[in-house]
């Protein structure tokens, strides 16, 4: 196994994050082998659940401080929270970790203004769904295997169903961001797994925190000013930084360092089903007949890349 630190990881780890994991460790024909196998999946989708009745709560506090300003309020929040929690050491790193720390950082900033743009412009569980495209693109490419292909087909399938077989009657600027914010969220995938690797716990996830907080405060304070600094509006931001990225990020990164990323990048086609929930309990969405059928349709197969990865991390340890 490579060198976390190492300066010459190979360009393939990039693709696909090698599987750090209890998937890959000898002895999984023995009893308890499944839950392990199955901890990293828990967390991407408890991860899931916060983010997205995160962006709930985010829609409701748009009104009050844009779209950019809850942008810059989330991450600076998260990043204050983070560097608290981990007290990350700034010496004793690389160029490339650095590197690799910033380059996290300018996309987890713009993925989080490209699609906070779309929730401003476009329904929250459209903008969701055009923005899993990202992820369900990167497991097609990234994998190798034909259950992979399989499974990422049936959850686009899914992913359609519940944008009502089409996009067209939706704001096309709101769409493009939401398409825009599923690029730079299979580019999440790839540098969170890289940014786990190369520094212990949580350090470089709130380092790169502190690089998306930095870029998006001179665009929030342009479009909110004094209003970022109303104690309503400053705790409803403090609870998206919470929901939305201080613990699903967590969790997320800490489940790549044990998940091959092209199941991890089918997992994350759960968030338009997690959003309509979210959105049907806090914004008041309705769901449809066909809504729930898609999510059935995105949940299994989310499952079957689940029990795909079981099966192989079984057969490679027995």
């Amino acid at each position: 196994m490579n060198d976390p630190r190492s300066t010459a990881e190979p360009a393939a780890a990039v693709a696909v994050p090698e599987a750090v994991s209890a998937l890959d460790e000898p002895g999984h024909g023995r009893p308890g082998a499944r839950g392990a196998a199955l901890g990293p999946v828990a967390l991407v989708v408890a991860g899931g659940l916060s983010v997205q009745f995160g962006a709930a709560v985010a829609v409701l506090l748009m009104p009050r401080a844009g779209a950019l300003g809850v942008v810059t309020l989330r991450l600076a929040a998260a990043a204050l929270v983070l560097l608290v929690v981990c007290r990350p050491k700034l010496r004793g790193h690389s160029r490339a970790d650095w590197g690799t720390v910033v380059a996290f950082g300018v996309v987890m900033g713009a993925m989080n203004t490209l699609f906070y743009q779309a929730a401003e412009r476009i329904p929250l569980g459209a903008a969701v769904t055009l923005e899993v495209l990202g992820p369900l693109v990167l497991s097609v490419v990234a994998s190798r295997r034909l259950a992979n292909l399989v499974w990422a087909g049936l959850a686009l399938g899914g992913v359609v169903l519940l944008s009502g077989g089409g996009f067209d009657r939706l704001d096309p600027v709101g769409a493009a961001y939401a398409l825009g914010a599923g690029a730079m969220w299979a580019a999440y995938i790839v540098f969170s797994a890289r940014t786990g690797r190369r520094f212990p716990q949580a350090d470089g996830l709130a380092l790169a925190m502190v690089v998306a907080a930095v870029l998006s405060l001179p665009l929030g304070i342009m479009e909110a000013g004094s209003r970022l600094l109303v104690p309503s509006t400053l705790a409803l931001g403090a609870a998206v930084a919470v929901l939305s990225s201080v613990l699903p990020y967590t969790l997320e990164l800490m489940a790549l360092r044990r998940l091959p990323a092209p199941t991890f990048a089918i997992l994350m086609s759960l968030e338009p089903a997690i959003a309509a929930a979210a959105g049907f309990l806090i914004l008041d969405q309705a769901l449809s007949t066909t809504d729930a059928l898609a999510i059935a349709l995105v949940i299994g197969a989310s499952m079957g890349a689940v029990r795909a990865a079981s099966r192989r991390g079984t057969m490679e340890g027995t």
